[in-house]
Formats: C-alpha cells, structure tokens, sequence
C-alpha cells in the first residue's frame, strides 16, 4: 500500500510540475473559455432571457465556461501518457516493482489538479461575468471542479491507456469531448432543452458538474430553482459514482497493459 501512494505521489507531482512550467499552455487553455463566455456570452445575452428577476445570461453561462475549461484541461491533460509511452518513461514505471494501478491513479489525480488551476484563474475573472463570490463560495466551487475534473481526468486516462498513437487518441477524445460539452447545459438549461436531448443530457458528467457549480453561484438567488436540475448533493454523488467507475476501469486497463 505504501508503494501504491508514493508511485500516485510522485506521478502526480510530475504532471503538476509539467503543467506550471508550460505558462503558454495555460494562457493558451484560457483562451478558448475566455472567447465563449466574452462572444457568446454577450451575444447570446440579448436573445436568451427569462422573466425572472435578477437572471443575466452572462452569469448563467459563467459556470458553464467553467465546465468547458475544466472538461478540456482534464481530459487533454492525459496525453501525457502518450507521451510517456513514446518515450520510454511508463515502459520503466510498469517494469518496477510498483502496482500498475497506481499510474492510473496518479494520471487522474494530476490532470485534475492542473484542471482546477485553470478553473481556479476563471473564479478570479467572475466579475467580468457580473457574479459576486463569497469565501465559502469559492471554497465550495473548487472541490466541485477537482471533483468534475477528477471524473473527466479518468476518462481520458482510461482511453489514454488503450492509444499507441497521439493521433488515436486525439480522435477519440475530440468524439467524445464535444458531445460532452455541447451536453452540459452551459448554455441552456435542462428544462428548456426539446424533450428527445433531456436524457443525453443526464448521461453526460459533465452536465452534473456544471450544474453543481450553478448551484452554488445561484445559492441564495430567486433565480436558482429556474436553472439548476437538482440538488448539489444528487450532482456531486452521481460524479462520484461515476468517477469510481471510470477509474476502476483505467486502474483495471493499466493493471493489464503490457
């Protein structure tokens, strides 16, 4: 057991380390949920409105721009280990006397951490989106997005650990990563979806998280009976589930992988 955390630990840090030495990576990830909330957002603003007192679409989107930074980031994040296939670096780890299990976890852990860097630059930027944040806010907000992202960061590691090939896994995730996102409810929320997409909708963990994150930003707002699903308990232990299983599935993939 021993052996299992400190191989999570130092995979772990490594990724980490990688992630804060590439600052053009970050600016670049921040790039793209930038846009969205500035374009579509004010865009969008003027053609979706609901006669609720107090609804802006601006901060309605806000933590949907949040979900897509932290579904990306996690998700990309296990290219690593492509990487680390093509040089040579995970054949050393799985010829150690370490468990296998533990890459996997090691993976899921660090693209999450890197995830919730970058969700935690968006939190500095919510008045640009017209959002007030509290400290129990954004204490709440950040355990929210390593838990989405650890659940994200589990999918790519599952499909990183079946690819050879940057260009398999590239084509796999940008499937999967667009449905996901498009699925969310960043932009609209469930019950104004048309009746045949509600159930994708409820398929996608990303949907969960985002809609989690809109529970606490619309805490103690009339509007948040309006704009969320369901309740922050029921988001956070459907991702947990699914984030058990995800990884369950990676650590089982790693343990075969020879």
């Amino acid at each position: 057991m021993q052996a299992f955390f400190a191989t999570v630990y130092i995979i772990w840090l490594r990724d980490v380390k990688r992630f804060t030495r590439e600052g053009t990576r970050i600016l670049a990830m921040l790039g793209q949920p930038l846009l969205y909330l500035l374009i579509m957002g004010q865009g969008l603003r003027s053609a979706f409105k609901m006669n609720i007192p107090g609804f802006d679409y601006l901060g309605f989107v806000y933590p949907g721009v949040i979900g897509m930074s932290v579904l990306f980031t996690a998700i990309f994040s296990s290219v690593s280990i492509i990487w680390d296939k093509q040089f040579g670096f995970l054949k050393e780890v799985l010829v150690a006397p370490v468990p296998r299990a533990s890459i996997a976890m090691g993976k899921a852990l660090g693209g999450s951490t890197t995830a919730c860097i970058q969700g935690a630059i968006l939190l500095i930027l919510a008045p640009l989106a017209g959002v007030s944040l509290g400290l129990g806010q954004i204490i709440a907000l950040a355990g929210l997005m390593f838990t989405m992202a650890f659940a994200v960061a589990s999918i790519g590691t599952l499909v990183a650990a079946r690819m050879e090939t940057m260009e398999g896994f590239h084509l796999i995730t940008n499937f999967l990563t667009l449905p996901m996102f498009l699925l969310s409810g960043a932009f609209f929320p469930l019950n104004t979806a048309p009746a045949w997409m509600q159930p994708l909708m409820r398929i996608d963990p990303v949907f969960y998280g985002v809609d989690a994150l809109r529970n606490v930003i619309y805490a103690d707002s009339p509007v948040r009976p309006y704009v969320v699903a369901q309740t922050v308990t029921v988001d956070v232990i459907i991702l947990l589930a699914f984030s058990f299983v995800m990884i369950g599935l990676g650590m089982l993939s790693f343990s075969r992988t020879e």
